[in-house]
């Protein structure tokens, strides 16, 4: 890590004590986990992902200031000596794999020996994106505000148990049958969507292709995880997504297609629940969502430009324009529940440096005035919800050059012990820049 990095963590270096630390989202995503995934992993010797597929868009930044959008690949490949793996709950687009590989390389990242895709990974396909498409436009003014990126669908193969995995690329006699079948389905079932032999002649002289090139990469990371773990090696786990995108606890429909919350880093990766060790919830200063669904806590009009424009709050996957509003205290209470985290990495700070006063949204009321115990289930109820909030004094000055917790102004630092206060749990990180050292250790 960088000399710059040494010094937020101090002599005690206390990061490392961390036994398998998992970063995981506790908004609805795009909290800015990548950049601490980024800055931790050269600490590590293993950075995974465990679910999710392209939909998550992580953005982190090399030495030079140089940016990199990672879309399938774990965060910690700009460090060397990381060894970067993408588990068996990861759904992978293989075109969409080797152009970020090619970009890495073109920008002088080695990916060879650096790796490695679960042989037990399903496969997505051009279709499945296809059909993403054609299911929003069947839900018309109810669409979930999906990337289109045929996540939802490949999860679904899964499920219904036609999926094809990475393991079944060796084996191209039956990969044809497979695909086939899974062509057929998407045909049966969506108007718009056809099928023809030409197509899948197509699709399966390309994959014999792709099959070729990925085979370095494919290997059993199952068992390297728990090898890895047995040769007590240091483990970082990355989660795209968040815990209320989760489709069991979060604002479902309006929801991704895996677990993005603690429970998926056992399934999606193969780790005993005993095996797991401290858990970072990574948590913007105010809260953003795209999509469809229920926002507490949202800002409409200039309000929410304001956040907006100031934060760059433009998806990395798709660059919608994000939703924004202030801080959501009973959401993030419920993902700390949900998740158990041991400690908050708060990011964004910077964004709220020239605003004259800032607002906590501490709890819920129903219409009928009656106070909400936790984050509610029922979406009718969430939409109707009466949000107390607690209001603070913005800092109003520049934060962004600062690195040390005692030097921000005193009502950023309120700020933030107000926000452990409320939820229960340290923020140990502060993120007041874009950039890889613009971290703050707390």
């Amino acid at each position: 890590m960088a000399a710059a990095a040494r010094r937020w963590f101090g002599i005690a270096d206390w990061i490392v004590e961390l036994r398998y630390p998992k970063v995981l989202g506790s908004q609805w995503g795009d909290e800015g986990k990548g950049k601490l995934v980024d800055v931790l992993a050269e600490q590590f010797d293993i950075v995974a992902r465990c679910q999710g597929g392209a939909n998550a868009g992580h953005t982190i930044y090399n030495s030079e200031g140089k940016k990199f959008a990672l879309h399938l690949v774990p965060s910690g490949i700009l460090n060397e000596g990381t060894l970067c793996v993408i588990g068996n709950g990861v759904v992978v687009h293989l075109p969409g794999l080797f152009k970020e590989i090619d970009g890495l390389e073109s920008n002088g990242v080695s990916c060879k020996g650096r790796i490695l895709v679960s042989d037990r990974a399903h496969l997505l396909f051009d279709f499945h994106q296809i059909i993403d498409g054609l299911r929003e436009t069947e839900l018309a003014n109810s669409f979930i505000g999906t990337t289109k990126r045929g996540i939802g669908p490949c999860y679904s193969s899964k499920a219904i148990r036609n999926g094809i995995r990475v393991c079944d690329l060796r084996h191209m006699d039956t990969f044809r049958e497979k695909l086939e079948i899974l062509l057929k389905d998407a045909a049966s079932r969506f108007k718009g969507f056809e099928y023809s032999i030409a197509m899948l002649n197509e699709e399966v002289e390309k994959y014999k292709k792709f099959a070729e090139r990925l085979e370095p990469y494919i290997a059993d990371t199952v068992y390297i995880m728990n090898e890895s773990i047995t040769q007590k090696k240091k483990i970082l786990v990355e989660g795209g997504q968040a815990t209320m995108l989760d489709i069991d606890f979060g604002t479902y429909p309006f929801v991704t297609s895996s677990s993005p919350s603690a429970g998926g880093i056992c399934t999606g990766l193969g780790i005993a629940p005993r095996r797991l060790g401290d858990l970072i919830g990574v948590v913007k200063a105010y809260t953003t969502r795209v999509g469809s669904g229920p926002f507490p806590t949202e800002l409409l009009g200039k309000g929410g430009d304001i956040l907006r424009t100031a934060g760059m709050e433009f998806g990395t996957t798709t660059g919608r324009p994000r939703r924004c509003g202030w801080l959501d205290i009973v959401a993030l209470k419920y993902c700390c529940q949900v998740n158990g985290f041991s400690s908050l990495n708060l990011t964004k700070l910077d964004v709220l440096s020239y605003l004259q006063e800032i607002k906590l949204g501490v709890s819920y009321k129903q219409l009928g005035g009656k106070k909400l115990e936790s984050f509610p289930a029922d979406l009718s109820v969430l939409e109707q919800v009466q949000v107390d909030y607690e209001v603070l004094p913005g800092w109003n000055t520049d934060i962004s050059s600062i690195r040390s917790y005692k030097d921000l102004p005193e009502a950023a630092r309120r700020y933030v012990e107000r926000i452990e206060e409320l939820v229960g749990v340290p923020i140990h990180y502060i993120g007041i820049g874009p950039g890889r050292d613009a971290l703050i250790f707390k």
